[in-house]
C-alpha cells in the first residue's frame, strides 16, 4: 500500500500522478485536482469557482442532468466536482470493474460539461436559495465578518459561495470563460487510489489528459493579514453572543519550524478539552460551553482564528479572557506536562490519520502540493517527539503578532 509520485507526459504536458495503491477491496478513485483554481481565484464575480463546480455537477450537455445521473447510479459510479479555496477538483470513484466506463463518463463530463442558460437559471436558484438560509446562522455570518475584517480588499476576504448580488451577476459566459481557464493540464494534478495497476492506470488517464487543452500555469498571490487590529458588532435578533477573532500568523508551508506551530496551535486551542482556552473560558470561568482556536498556513495565506458562544451579558468577560490567555501564552508559554500530554496525543493518534486510502492520498497530495517530500509528515512526528520545551517556549514568544487580535460578533 505504498504510495507512489510518477509523471503523465501527455504532448508536451507533464502531469504529476499521485498513486495510492489499495488492493484490500474492489475499488477505484481518480481525482483531478486543478491548482490556482478555487475560490481565491474568484477574480471576476465572488462564487464564481463554487459555482462552475455545481454547473458540473449537472451531468454532460448531451445526456443532461438527469440521464447523466441515472447511467451513473445504474453502474454505481460516482462523479462530482468541488471547489475549495485554492483547488478544484473533478472525482471519480468506482467499482474496480466499472472504473473503465466511469473513465468514459469522466472524460465526457470534462470535455462537455452542461453549459446551458436552463442549467445556469437552476444553479442560481438554489444557490440563491442556500446563501438566503443562512442569514440566521449567526456562526456563518460572524465568521464572514472576521474574514472581511482580517482580509480586507482581497479575494481571501470574499464569502466563497459569493452573495446573492454576486450569484445574481453570474452568465453562461462567466461559467464558459472561468472552466476554460482553469480546468488546464498545466494547473493538473492527478489522484489515483485503489486496487488499480499503475501502468494500466496512466494510460488510460493519459487519453483523458490528451483530450484537455494544456492552458496556462496559474500563480498563487499569498494575501497578509490586515494587521491593525479591529472589531467588527453586528445585531441580531439572538439569545447568546457570538465571537469569533482572528490575528496575522507570520508562517509559510515551507517553514522549517511548522511542526512547532501545529504543536504550539493544539496547546492554545485546537486540542479541544484541555486546551488553555477551553479551560480558561469554559472549566474555570464557564463563560462558555466550548472556546477553540487554529492556526491557518496555506499557500495562499496565514493566519490564527478562533471562536465561542457566550451569554449575552458575558460577552465583554468572554473577549477580555481570550485576549489574556493569548497574552499569557505568548509570554510565558507551555508547561511541560502540556507538551508531553500534546506529544503523547499526536504520536498516539497517528494511526488514525492514515487509516483510510483517501486519508493517505490526501496527506500525499498536500506533501506534494506544499513542496515538500513524499513522507515529511512522518519527519515532521519525529520532530515533535524530539521537541524540548525551551525551544517550544522560544517559538512561542517570538509569535507576538498573535495578540493583535480582531473580533466579529453577532449580539443582540
Amino acid at each position: 500500500m505504498a504510495t507512489v509520485i510518477q509523471e503523465i507526459k501527455v504532448n508536451d504536458i507533464v502531469v504529476p500522478i499521485i498513486i495510492e495503491q489499495d488492493k484490500r477491496l474492489p475499488l477505484a478513485t481518480v481525482q483531478f485536482v486543478f491548482k490556482n483554481s478555487g475560490s481565491i481565484s474568484d477574480e471576476k464575480k465572488v462564487g464564481l469557482a463554487r459555482f462552475c463546480a455545481k454547473v458540473m455537477n449537472e451531468g454532460t450537455l448531451k445526456l443532461g442532468s438527469n440521464a447523466f445521473a441515472e447511467a451513473l447510479e445504474a453502474k454505481a459510479i460516482h462523479i462530482s466536482a468541488t471547489a475549495g479555496k485554492e483547488t478544484f477538483v473533478v472525482e471519480l470513484g468506482s467499482l474496480k470493474g466499472q472504473l473503465d466506463e466511469g473513465l468514459g463518463y469522466f472524460d465526457r463530463l470534462l470535455q462537455d460539461p452542461n453549459l446551458s442558460e436552463d442549467v445556469i437559471s437552476k444553479v442560481k436558484t438554489t444557490t440563491i436559495g442556500s446563501i438566503s438560509s443562512k442569514v440566521n446562522d449567526y456562526d456563518y455570518v460572524a465568521s464572514n465578518a472576521l474574514k472581511a475584517m482580517l482580509f480586507n480588499d482581497t479575494p481571501m476576504a470574499n464569502n466563497d459561495s459569493g452573495t446573492i448580488e454576486s450569484v445574481k451577476s453570474i452568465e453562461l459566459s462567466d461559467v464558459k470563460e472561468f472552466l476554460s481557464n482553469h480546468l488546464v493540464g498545466s494547473n493538473l494534478v492527478v489522484m489515483v487510489g485503489g486496487d488499480v495497476e499503475i501502468e494500466d492506470i496512466k494510460v488510460k488517464i493519459s487519453k483523458i489528459i490528451a483530450n484537455i487543452k494544456k492552458g496556462t500555469v496559474g500563480s498563487l498571490k499569498h494575501h497578509e493579514v490586515v494587521v491593525k487590529p479591529s472589531e467588527s458588532v453586528i445585531k441580531k435578533e439572538t439569545q447568546q453572543a457570538y465571537i469569533y477573532f482572528g490575528s496575522p500568523y507570520n508562517m509559510r508551508v515551507d517553514f522549517s519550524d511548522n511542526y512547532k506551530a501545529r504543536v504550539a496551535s493544539y496547546i492554545l486551542g485546537a486540542g479541544g478539552f484541555g486546551s488553555r482556552l477551553m479551560e480558561e473560558i469554559r472549566v474555570k470561568k464557564g463563560l462558555a460551553y466550548s472556546a477553540y482556536a487554529k492556526t491557518n498556513v496555506s499557500q495562499s495565506s496565514s493566519y490564527m482564528s478562533g471562536y465561542l458562544q457566550t451569554k449575552l451579558e458575558s460577552q465583554e468577560d468572554a473577549k477580555k479572557s481570550v485576549k489574556e490567555v493569548i497574552e499569557n501564552f505568548v509570554k510565558n508559554g507551555v508547561t511541560k506536562d502540556e507538551l508531553e500530554q500534546t506529544k503523547k496525543f499526536m504520536l498516539g493518534s497517528e494511526p488514525l490519520r492514515v487509516e483510510t486510502m483517501s486519508q493517505r492520498l490526501s496527506r500525499a497530495f498536500m506533501e506534494f502540493y506544499d513542496g515538500r517530500e513524499l513522507g515529511h509528515s512522518l519527519k515532521e512526528l519525529e520532530l515533535i517527539k524530539n521537541l524540548k520545551l525551551d525551544d517550544l517556549n522560544s517559538f512561542i514568544k517570538e509569535h507576538t503578532e498573535i495578540q493583535e487580535l480582531s473580533f466579529s460578533i453577532v449580539t443582540k
